[in-house]
């Protein structure tokens, strides 16, 4: 139970994160700031990887079935994740096409 726990809480946290950062490269990105806009992310994106292995890990270590656990969840909450945006993505409706 402890691992499915912290594999949620960790991968709710990490999303959170996504989110934050997504709406302030979009904001740096409107304000032209294209570099800062691609470090936003590029440090996100590192950090969450870093911060849901590392929970993982650390689990792992404390209670051995309570890690596999948590790494299954979290493989199977960012695969349907991946999928889901990459399913958006294509089918979503393009940049700039609204309908007014």
């Amino acid at each position: 139970m402890l691992g499915y726990a912290v594999g949620a809480a960790v991968w709710l946290i990490q999303r959170f994160v996504q989110v934050y950062a997504t709406k302030r490269a979009a904001t740096e990105l409107a304000a032209g700031n294209r570099q800062k806009a691609m470090g936003i992310v590029a440090a996100t994106t590192l950090g969450r990887v870093w911060l849901m292995a590392t929970a993982v890990l650390l689990v792992g270590i404390a209670e051995r079935e309570a890690g596999l656990s948590a790494a299954i969840l979290v493989l199977v909450l960012f695969t349907v994740s991946f999928a889901a945006q990459g399913l958006a993505h294509l089918f979503g409706e393009p940049e700039g096409q609204g309908v007014a």
